[in-house]
């Protein structure tokens, strides 16, 4: 039987503070003062019987037992919120919101295909489509503020709550403008990688780690004009008007090399290749329209790696 004594405005406020790992940010954003916020979390905690956040430094941090509350805490708000937006929804005649995160990567290979098809369903769902990196969509993911995830599979640490499927395979290259000095081939790339400017993925992307290795496999321990970032379209302007190499995954820039816009550095990145499916939460049962929209994003990976 649910306790009683939990009320919205804990679950709410508890949510609030994980998102923002601050209580100040929270009080801000719920337009309620500091000392509401820090009641409502101990009374929570009092009713729980232990301590959801801890000091960390200056800050402060979820504990284990926090994690544990968060899972279902979002999810509760996540039911209670599709629950409203139904309502209002069959009132105005409206479909149901579906709310996706997608990588840069899939947002430019696969995510159009799948509208397409998708829109061909006539659900009269609304949709909305965050692109971002993999570590921010898995959070909002676990918030209840995104329905489903398409990017790559990430650690297993960060899996929990999870489940997963793989469509496909995918690895990074290094792209650069077409008749870059290097694609001559009259030149070792690594040897002379640190001679360009070089666009990486941060350090929060989840491809970041494979680039390092091969980095170092190579004998690469750092570069000197390095530049990191997750923006495509600065990428993309940036390469076409410079020397600069992008090292990135291959479905960012795979229209730019059939193209010609662009073209790859002859390196072997094989072992750079990880899987890409979809993720969503294991408490999640998909409605309809996003059960179609998830058909739609098989098809349109499947024709995406059909050509590759």
């Amino acid at each position: 039987m649910i306790d009683a004594r939990v009320k919205f405005r804990h679950l709410q406020t508890f949510v609030e503070v994980a998102r923002q790992k601050s209580v100040v940010k929270a009080a801000e954003l719920l337009a309620v003062s500091q000392p509401a916020v820090t009641k409502t979390i101990r009374e929570l905690e009092e009713v729980l019987g232990v301590a959801v956040f801890e000091r960390d430094g200056r800050g402060i941090r979820i504990t284990r037992y926090g994690e544990v509350f968060l899972r279902h805490a979002g999810a509760a708000l996540t039911a209670l919120r599709q629950g409203l937006d139904s309502v209002s929804q069959e009132r105005s005649g409206d479909g149901p919101p579906i709310r996706i995160g997608a990588l840069p990567t899939v947002s430019t290979r696969i995510m159009p295909g799948a509208m397409t098809l998708f829109l061909e369903e006539k659900t009269g769902a609304r949709i909305k489509i965050v692109t971002g990196e993999n570590a921010v969509l898995l959070e909002q993911l676990r918030l209840g503020d995104l329905d489903l995830v398409v990017g790559r599979l990430a650690a297993p640490d960060r899996m929990t709550g999870f489940s997963f499927e793989h469509l496909y395979s995918e690895q990074v290259v290094f792209a650069v403008r077409a008749g870059h000095p290097l694609l001559s081939g009259k030149q070792s790339v690594f040897a002379h990688l640190g001679d360009y400017p070089v666009l990486m993925p941060t350090r929060a992307s989840i491809i970041r780690p494979f680039v390092e290795r091969l980095l170092i496999t190579n004998g690469i321990a750092g570069l000197p004009n390095q530049i990191e970032t997750v923006s495509d379209s600065f990428g993309r302007a940036f390469v076409r008007s410079s020397d600069a190499i992008w090292i990135i995954s291959n479905g960012v820039v795979a229209t730019d090399i059939e193209d010609g816009l662009l073209a790859t550095l002859p390196i072997d990145t094989s072992e750079t290749k990880g899987p890409v499916g979809l993720t969503m939460r294991t408490d999640t049962i998909p409605s309809l329209p996003l059960s179609i929209l998830m058909q739609t994003i098989r098809e349109a990976a499947g024709a995406v790696a059909a050509q590759a």
